[in-house]
Order: C-alpha cells, then sequence, then structure tokens
C-alpha cells in the first residue's frame, strides 16, 4: 500500500479534503496531520482494530496509553471525571497548545486518559471532520525522533498509514508538556515548551473573574479597575465575561470614556461569553447581579463557595441597604456610567485589599 501525500495550506486548510480524511478515519484508517508540537497519527480511538493497527504500526507495546484530541476546552468534561481547579486553571493559561493533561478516565473506572486540545489549525478540523474520539500519538516509530515534516513521518510510516497530510512544518518541534492531574498535587510527568515553572505559576495563581451580562460595560469596569489595583503582581491574573455574550464586541463607547477618565485605557477589550471552564478556573467569582448568581450556578453548581455579590464590597452609608445588585448602565446617561463606576471603584478598592 502506497500512502496518499495530500497537501493543504497550514492556515487555511480545503474543508473537504479534512472531511475526507475525517471519514478514511470513522473507517479504521490511520491518518498522519501536523499539530504545532510535532505530527501525528490519527486513529479512531473507540475502534478496536483501528487501535491494534496503530498500536501495530507505532510499534508500540501493549498497556501504554495513547492521548486524545479535543477541538473544544468545554468537551473534558465527556471524557474526564475530575473537579480538581488546576486542571481549568492549566487549560485556561495553555490550551490550545503544547499540554497534554492525564485525568481519572469518567469511562473506565481506575484508569486514566490524557487530553490535549491542540494550536493547529489542521488538527482542530480534523478532529472537528473525524467526528470521533481521536487517539493521536506522534508519527513515528517507538524510540524514534518525532517528525516536524511529512516527509520525516513519511520515512517511517510510507506504506503503513492510509494519507498523510502535508501542512508544512511544525511550530514547535518537540512533544508537549504532559501533567499528570490524577492527584490533588499534579505532578509533571514530561516537560516541553512550557515549563514546569510556567505550570506551576498558573497553578498556584489566584484568578478573580467579573460577571455581568454583556461584558461590555460592568464586568469591564470592574476588570481593569482590579487589574491596575495588582499591576505589580504576577500571582492575581483579572479576567471578565458576559452571560449573554453570543458576538464578541468591544466594551460600549462610554464604558471606554469614563474609564479613560479614570486613565484606564480599555479600547483592546473583546467580550467573551461565560463558560464552565472559565468558571472553574477563577478562585473568585464576583457578580453584578442576584440574577447573574443563579444563572452561573444553574451551569455549575459546584463554584457556589467562590461567587460574591459585588455590592457586598461596597461600604455606602447613605445607600440602599436592601439593593443587592449593581444596576446595569447600558443606554443610560453619561452621569449614569460615572455612578457606575463609582460604586464599582467602591468593591473593587475593598477586594483588591483582600487577595
Amino acid at each position: 500500500m502506497k500512502t496518499e501525500i495530500i497537501k493543504v495550506h497550514p492556515e487555511f486548510p480545503d474543508l473537504d479534503i479534512l472531511s475526507r480524511c475525517g471519514q478514511i478515519i470513522r473507517k479504521g484508517g490511520l491518518v498522519v496531520f501536523p499539530t504545532e508540537t510535532v505530527y501525528g497519527i490519527a486513529a479512531d480511538f473507540s475502534n478496536p482494530e483501528a487501535m491494534k493497527r496503530l498500536r501495530q504500526v507505532k510499534q508500540r507495546v501493549d498497556g501504554k496509553p495513547f492521548s486524545i484530541l479535543v477541538a473544544q476546552t468545554g468537551l473534558i468534561a465527556n471524557y474526564a471525571k475530575t473537579d480538581n481547579p488546576a486542571l481549568y486553571k492549566l487549560i485556561y493559561a495553555f490550551w490550545p497548545g503544547p499540554l497534554t493533561v492525564v485525568l481519572p478516565d469518567k469511562n473506565s473506572e481506575g484508569k486514566t486518559i490524557g487530553l490535549r486540545m491542540p494550536d493547529n489549525t489542521i488538527a482542530l478540523r480534523l478532529v472537528e471532520e473525524s467526528r470521533c474520539m481521536i487517539a493521536a500519538p506522534s508519527a513515528n516509530i517507538e524510540g524514534n525522533p518525532p517528525p516536524v515534516t511529512c516527509q520525516e513521518a513519511l520515512r517511517d510510516l510510507d506504506g503503513l498509514v492510509d494519507v498523510a497530510i502535508d501542512g508544512g512544518s511544525a511550530r514547535i518541534g518537540k512533544g508537549s508538556t504532559v501533567v499528570d492531574i490524577t492527584r490533588e498535587k499534579p505532578n509533571i510527568l514530561r516537560e516541553g515548551l512550557i515549563t514546569g515553572q510556567e505550570i506551576n505559576q498558573a497553578i498556584e495563581r489566584k484568578n478573580v473573574l467579573f460577571v455581568c451580562t454583556g461584558n461590555s460595560c460592568r464586568s469591564v469596569m470592574a476588570e481593569y479597575l482590579l487589574k491596575q489595583k495588582v499591576r505589580d503582581r504576577k500571582d492575581v491574573a483579572v479576567f471578565s465575561a458576559g452571560t449573554g455574550v453570543f458576538l464578541h464586541s468591544t466594551a460600549s463607547h462610554e464604558t471606554l470614556m469614563v474609564l479613560k477618565e479614570k486613565g484606564l485605557d480599555a479600547s483592546g477589550h473583546v467580550s467573551q461569553p461565560l463558560d464552565s471552564v472559565l468558571l472553574k478556573q477563577a478562585d473568585l467569582i464576583f457578580v453584578m447581579t442576584k440574577m447573574h448568581r443563579s444563572q452561573i450556578l444553574d451551569r455549575v453548581p459546584e463554584v457556589e463557595q467562590r461567587i460574591y455579590l459585588m455590592r457586598e464590597f461596597i461600604d455606602d452609608p447613605n445607600g440602599d441597604e436592601h439593593q443587592a445588585d449593581i444596576p446595569d448602565p447600558m443606554g443610560g446617561t453619561h452621569e449614569a456610567y460615572k455612578n457606575c463606576l463609582k460604586d464599582i471603584s467602591k468593591a473593587i478598592d475593598k477586594i483588591a485589599t483582600l487577595l
């Protein structure tokens, strides 16, 4: 059998080609493809015959596991069983990218599973088009150097795999960092481009998340005010998101104006939707309203002990003691935005002292 070689553009791959390669994988075939680390071999993890063939091609001993590729961070819950915050800090910090996490396998009691989300357009699209669990070891015979080009992969595998996708040289050229998160304290099994120091810093960093609806007004104000307060601290990271974000957008004009009056430039802000990974990686979650709190707990109830109302941190003797929410200034006057920023500033002053 001669391996078919298909050249594709590394940034703009032909989806028809990747769809055909996905069909080959679903039928039990093997496909060589590029990632940002090295070239890999894709096989259907749920197909015993495909996995037997993969192990034979790799000349890998029985019992040594294969890692799985995912195309979305949220899919990790389909495969792994853990609520360790360290996991979500790592994948939020480094996915997509050269990080493999080893976790308790949700579908096999007592076993582990390695997962990675590659930072490579071809790899991500191939995973999506395959519509199955993709096992993806490096495209070499066990013990040989992992290949960084399609030509290097075919030195070992020409005639042993069905298709080889040539998407140029792998950007990084070395295997991913592998971190075992099956226990409370993560353990680095292999160091790649991401160093052990970077792994530990990401795990130990305190992540603060502000939540509003559109992530264009209140949470943006809070994010940039706190970032200014902790600008000299590497042990604190600040984020914001919205429960109702469907399209990425900038901060509102009035928000930019009132922050600019405080000497803060939020012109580079892009709204992001709230998801389970973002919530689980946060050590502290501050919401603008009781409704936001309820929406979060409906999605991810396990973060209940980390959620606080912003209003709880405002000491205002002239305020309404029964008012629990920070009102949305959207559509209001410039003065309404200034008043909103004033309230949020009071809360941020107190929050900063507690970090």
